[in-house]
């Protein structure tokens, strides 16, 4: 059996680091496990991420791992947690390559998958030149023309949104269902509406329409629906929740889960979604787990 670990990080993104970091620092002995599935791995560089703005994406991951190997009281596992059982102060995690780990506190910081609309093409594109936030790729498409493809309920609003980062083409794509009223908004917001279904995506950033025409755009956006990319959570215990961008993990004011002893942090729980609120969430994530080691009665 492996030693106990005061507490297990269950994904080693940005937020399951951030959260190390505040945990090591107090002296912790801290087991990360990483399946190696950051979730804006797709993207070239993070953006809106202050004094690391404009930098390639796996700098980041590839510098902030070396610093928290400079602390003795991490370990460091590249595997999957597939299961975690028992109870606060005696919880066992199993890996998928048969190792089990024990933790007196679990935090789960695996994060989110983003399911993409049915449109040929947009998976080959995705986090090069189809988006979803434009506080992190919007700046750099130089408020040239911008196609918002139809998704989800979300999207009239980030096509309104849109308008700040440039000229604006929302295609419902017959997946986005526009009253009057909204209609209106998008128009009155200088929004183009384009009704023609879609075809396909085409050469960087183009829409190829059912009917052959071909609209050109720096860029593209689409609102997608998230849920968490590892079961573990659900298979623990803990409770889920709907949200308007997808399903996330249920956590209370501690950032912790509706299971004694174990929390969460990052894009599984928190929204709007970035780097720099992901490692925010896991700072504070990182010292919450620490005061409820300190003061496990409060």
């Amino acid at each position: 059996m492996n030693k106990m670990h005061d507490v297990i990080v269950i994904g080693g993104g940005y937020a399951g680091m951030a959260a190390a970091l505040q945990l090591l620092r107090a002296r912790r002995r801290v087991l990360v496990i990483d399946a190696g599935m950051r979730r804006n791995r797709f993207a070239r560089h993070t953006h809106g991420f202050l004094g690391r703005d404009g930098i390639p994406s796996n700098q980041i991951v590839v510098e902030s791992r070396e610093q928290l190997a400079m602390y003795p009281d991490l370990v460091w596992v590249d595997d999957e947690a597939v299961s975690v059982s028992g109870v606060r102060d005696n919880f066992e995690v199993s890996l998928r390559r048969g190792q089990i780990h024990p933790g007196r506190r679990i935090l789960f910081a695996t994060g989110v998958r983003d399911t993409l609309p049915a449109i040929e093409g947009i998976e080959a594109r995705w986090g090069r030149s189809v988006f979803h936030c434009p506080y992190c790729h919007g700046y750099e498409l130089d408020q040239g023309p911008i196609g918002v493809l139809g998704s989800s309920p979300m999207s009239a609003h980030q096509a309104e949104l849109l308008t700040e980062w440039g000229t604006i083409t929302f295609l419902p794509n017959d997946a986005t269902a526009l009253n009057d009223t909204k209609r209106d908004a998008l128009q009155a917001s200088g929004v183009t509406i384009e009704n023609t279904a879609i075809e396909r995506l085409e050469g960087e950033a183009n829409v190829r329409l059912v009917d052959g025409r071909l609209l050109s755009f720096v860029g593209l956006f689409v609102s997608t629906t998230v849920s968490p990319v590892s079961d573990a959570p659900v298979r623990a215990g803990c409770e889920l929740e709907e949200t308007p961008l997808g399903t996330m993990l249920r956590t209370d004011a501690t950032q912790q889960t509706t299971i004694p002893g174990i929390y969460a942090c990052g894009d599984v729980t928190d929204m709007p979604h970035s780097v720099s609120l992901a490692i925010g969430s896991g700072a504070m994530a990182g010292a919450q787990v620490h005061f409820s080691l300190v003061w496990p009665d409060a």
